[in-house]
């Protein structure tokens, strides 16, 4: 009896540290509320986007396009979370967030803040190169309260027009990674408006010092591409929306997620997520 007893202390004190080394991270951009999305308005899909991230039990997650009243109704339907992030358009509250929502029973912020994404002021809004708009970057330096370790999340969103501006944007965000990092480990999440297949991309994912969560995964689950436009512009492949990580993470399984209610989206992208381990 003395020796089950132990072996199953020993087996639950096991199962307790390798749950405290695995946390669960996503990018999800929710799409602006707009009326012009008939059918697919803000008020009637916001709670769609809550249960998806409270079912998945997402740990921490950047978000694109989202504007104050979106980040609002998300922080009062998500119980336990807050965010991080501002306005695009005046570094306060107007404009796209590009927030970053944490488990505030697991996360501790230490540090945060908000670039631009420009090669003349990173500190106050502009736009950058040929951007159609201005483009930011908000990140965090957090404490895992599970087991003291520290990270840094960074979540943006790439233009949607300037070739430029996302190529340059990507070499920023490497520079700014390595400044801001200061050696601890970097999750970074984002709509980045390109392909596996682009260049930009590439500063990233084979920039040596941040891979690709989705070609490090033993599981993946990819049905389809990651932007839908409302089903109308479903692909076979394609992910516009990644996910970067940095030693010593290491990626469990990855997964775009397809969940729709009443044969609706919740939003024009999925939500693309990884489980990581220290």
């Amino acid at each position: 009896m003395r020796l089950k007893f132990l072996t199953t202390v020993l087996l639950s004190a096991l199962s307790l540290s390798l749950f405290a080394q695995r946390l669960t991270v996503a990018s999800f951009n929710i799409r602006l509320k707009t009326s012009s999305d008939v059918g697919n308005l803000w008020e009637n899909r916001k709670d769609a986007v809550n249960n998806l991230i409270k079912y998945h039990e997402f740990d921490i997650f950047g978000i694109q396009e989202g504007f104050l009243e979106q980040v609002k109704d998300m922080e009062a339907g998500l119980p336990g979370f807050k965010y991080i992030g501002v306005g695009r358009d005046d570094g306060a509250q107007a404009g796209e967030h590009s927030a970053i929502f944490y488990n505030t029973k697991r996360f501790e912020v230490l540090s945060s803040g908000t670039f631009w994404l420009s090669a003349t002021e990173t500190t106050k809004p502009n736009k950058g190169w040929d951007a159609a708009l201005p483009r930011i970057c908000s990140w965090g330096v957090f404490k895992d309260k599970q087991n003291g370790k520290k990270f840094i999340f960074m979540n943006t969103h790439f233009d949607h027009i300037g070739v430029e501006a996302r190529r340059e944007s990507a070499k920023l965000i490497m520079a700014k990674a390595k400044e801001l990092a200061k050696g601890l480990p970097l999750v970074l999440t984002g709509d980045f408006n390109v392909d596996e297949h682009n260049e930009a991309y590439a500063t990233l994912a084979k920039s040596g010092f941040v891979q690709d969560v989705h070609d490090l995964s033993p599981i993946v689950y990819a049905p389809n591409s990651s932007f839908n436009g409302w089903g109308k512009d479903l692909e076979p492949s394609g992910r516009i929306d990644h996910i970067f990580i940095s030693k010593p993470f290491k990626v469990v399984k990855y997964g775009i997620l397809t969940d729709t209610y009443m044969g609706k989206f919740p939003s024009d992208h999925f939500p693309v997520t990884a489980q990581l381990n220290w």
